[in-house]
């Protein structure tokens, strides 16, 4: 039997246009190389857009990590100038998905990206606001509004990271970084806990949460506290959980709102609470589910399978032999491929492309 789920309409007709909107990507700040970034710097001299902007950088069931921030080039330069202890918004990428939320966090580098100190989080209903009623890859929440504290360090060469662990779906680590200039800092470092990074090879698994949004959390609370600077940066004292230091060598991956902080600079910050706006309503506001389905651009079919050629109701997706299939304007695409190896799984109301 075929397992069928929904989609975000929106989501399926992008994808079908070869866009890189499966997945989720900030655009304001910029991040780096992103196709799609508001006011965005010139890509730098040698590099190319990222075409995969909304991708992960990792992924347990693909069996691929690949660098913090993805890209170590920053750009010449930064996509933003902020104030610290003033607010910010920070906009994400309205063709994207929320597979079911999950735990968002927003961090800030002072070497290179190489660690980063959590600023703001948004944990366990990331993208969807409020515990959903079943899994689903609607978005409600498309922009998070909060105070940078104010004793971020002064830099022109900060850099700015958005990190995600999917509720739903595959195991995979999201992380987009921009090239950030901060103003106005009433300290020379800043302390917060460290960026959790989960589903990455060398570090903890989190599995699917499967609706108890509890899952993983101690990776969350435990996190080690770090004081970051532009003179270096230093892990300070917790209960341990996962660091972010020197992650292990990456492998190739698959082609294709609260007020300023006024505490004293040293003394490790808890991360503060959003102002969520809400993203327009989809044309799908049933949504119910989806995993990470496929490769982002569905450009070669699987001959192994016919498919449905039936009516459908746009925004469906389902397993068709070893590929899939998304309704469009109620018609069934032709059967996509999951690639060379891999096959499409369903149960239980949601489908996802993986290793056999």
């Amino acid at each position: 039997m075929k397992s069928t789920i929904s989609f975000s309409a929106a989501a399926c007709v992008a994808t079908l246009a070869g866009l890189a909107s499966a997945h989720n990507s900030i655009i304001y700040p910029c991040p780096r190389y992103s196709p799609v970034g508001l006011q965005c710097p010139a890509v730098p001299a040698g590099q190319t857009a990222n075409g995969d902007i909304n991708s992960p950088i990792s992924s347990v069931q693909m069996g691929y990590s690949q660098p913090l921030c993805r890209f170590t080039t920053p750009y010449a330069t930064p996509s933003a100038t902020w104030t610290a202890g003033q607010s910010v918004t920070i906009k994400f990428n309205p063709n994207a998905v929320s597979h079911s939320g999950g735990n968002c966090e927003f961090s800030m580098s002072y070497d290179g990206g190489k660690t980063f100190a959590v600023i703001h989080r948004e944990l366990r209903y990331c993208f969807v606001g409020s515990k959903p009623a079943s899994l689903t890859n609607a978005v409600s929440v498309s922009s998070y509004t909060f105070n940078l504290p104010a004793d971020l360090p002064s830099s022109d060469k900060a850099v700015f990271a958005w990190s995600w662990v999917n509720a739903s779906g595959n195991r995979e680590f999201y992380m987009n970084c921009a090239d950030v200039a901060i103003k106005g800092g009433s300290s020379k470092s800043y302390t917060g806990p460290q960026m959790v990074i989960a589903n990455y090879q060398g570090y903890p698994t989190i599995p699917e949460f499967n609706l108890n949004y509890e899952t993983g959390m101690e990776h969350y609370t435990n996190a080690k506290n770090i004081t970051v600077s532009p003179s270096g940066s230093t892990t300070g004292g917790g209960n341990g959980g996962s660091g972010n230091s020197a992650p292990p060598a990456s492998s190739a991956p698959p082609s294709k709102t609260a007020s300023a902080s006024s505490a004293t600079p040293g003394v490790p910050h808890k991360p503060q609470e959003s102002v969520a706006s809400s993203a327009p309503a989809s044309s799908a506001s049933n949504v119910a589910s989806a995993s990470n389905v496929a490769s982002e651009s569905p450009s070669s079919a699987d001959s192994s399978a016919s498919g449905n050629t039936g009516a459908c109701t746009s925004g469906l997706m389902q397993c068709s032999g070893k590929g899939y299939q998304i309704c469009n304007g109620g018609v069934w695409s032709p059967v996509y491929s999951c690639g060379v190896g891999a096959s499409c799984k369903g149960t239980d109301g949601h489908i996802y492309c993986g290793w056999p």
